[in-house]
């Protein structure tokens, strides 16, 4: 018996329905999207807008047009603080994107104390970053170190580096000591990425005794967005890099261990060129936006 729905409040009835349901929706998101616009957009808004300013966060700022930006470029210290931000991208990148994804292989085995390893590694994704900077200046400091001091009571005292602090290592070493951190968090995104493969597949490719084939042409294409949000992920993380150098190094010696993060923060609190300062501010955030959509809209046109 087929029933049917009639009457002629019914189409009416549905419809408030729907409605009195987008409302609901709307009305979720309103509060985010306020907060978002508040916190997000507008301060992005103005840091841009300033930096076509002369202004010294006192006072009215003056509008000096590029003249901010071709000073980005004449700048000695821009660019080494640019040299030392891309150096720990770099470091950062490879060391994270790989091993992160060979540990989280590792670790979705079913494997004795697999459980103790994961709780290990996580660990210091949950330590404030400043709290890492402190730990780290114990560790790689020239002068007070424990990898110096081993060297010296080893009788190797040939091989003590600046770590931190020196011309050269301090990029380095922060790039470590972000891998450190940021290790276990990546871990586990790609843990939770390796249980959204079906387990059939898996266990298909594996009946045929393919292994290296399994992670070769199965697991990795399986997991092409789940690789590219690790990406995105460290990419941005590397870029705004500012506890742990502040903590290690402080910028130093006279700015040579500089990031552009903490090189706009020094000219624009420090020295109280606020329009310069939101210029770096500004060239940062260009350089780590996720440029994916660029890159698929111009492969879509070609």
């Amino acid at each position: 018996m087929k029933i049917c729905h009639g009457g002629p409040g019914y189409k009416e009835d549905e419809r408030m329905h729907w409605l009195s349901k987008k409302r609901y929706k709307i009305g979720l998101v309103i509060p985010t999207l306020v907060v978002y616009m508040v916190f997000i957009i507008i301060p992005i808004g103005m840091s841009i807008g300033y930096s076509f300013t002369k202004y010294s966060g006192i006072g009215k700022a003056t509008f000096n047009g590029l003249t901010n930006y071709m000073r980005l470029f004449k700048d000695r210290l821009f660019w080494i603080s640019l040299k030392n931000t891309m150096i720990m991208f770099i470091l950062a990148f490879v060391l994270l994107l790989s091993l992160s994804f060979l540990i989280a292989l590792l670790l979705n085995n079913k494997l004795k104390g697999v459980d103790f390893s994961k709780s290990l590694i996580f660990s210091p994704a949950i330590i404030a970053p400043i709290i890492v900077g402190i730990i780290w200046v114990y560790i790689l400091d020239p002068n007070i170190g424990i990898i110096n001091n081993v060297l010296d009571a080893i009788g190797a005292s040939g091989l003590k580096q600046k770590w931190i602090g020196g011309n050269t290592l301090s990029p380095y070493s922060i790039a470590i000591i972000y891998f450190w951190q940021q290790l276990g968090y990546l871990v586990t995104v790609f843990i939770a990425g390796l249980k959204m493969i079906p387990g059939e597949v898996l266990e298909a490719v594996e009946i045929d005794g393919a292994s290296l084939q399994k992670t070769m042409y199965v697991t990795i294409p399986m997991m092409k967005s789940t690789i590219s949000t690790v990406a995105v992920l460290i990419i941005t993380g590397v870029f705004k890099i500012f506890e742990i150098v502040q903590q290690t190094t402080g910028g130093g010696p006279n700015h040579l261990s500089e990031t552009l993060v903490t090189y706009s923060y020094s000219m624009t609190f420090n020295s109280g060129d606020y329009g310069y300062g939101m210029s770096l501010a500004t060239f940062t955030f260009l350089l780590s936006l996720d440029h994916r959509y660029l890159f698929n809209t111009y492969k879509r046109k070609r």
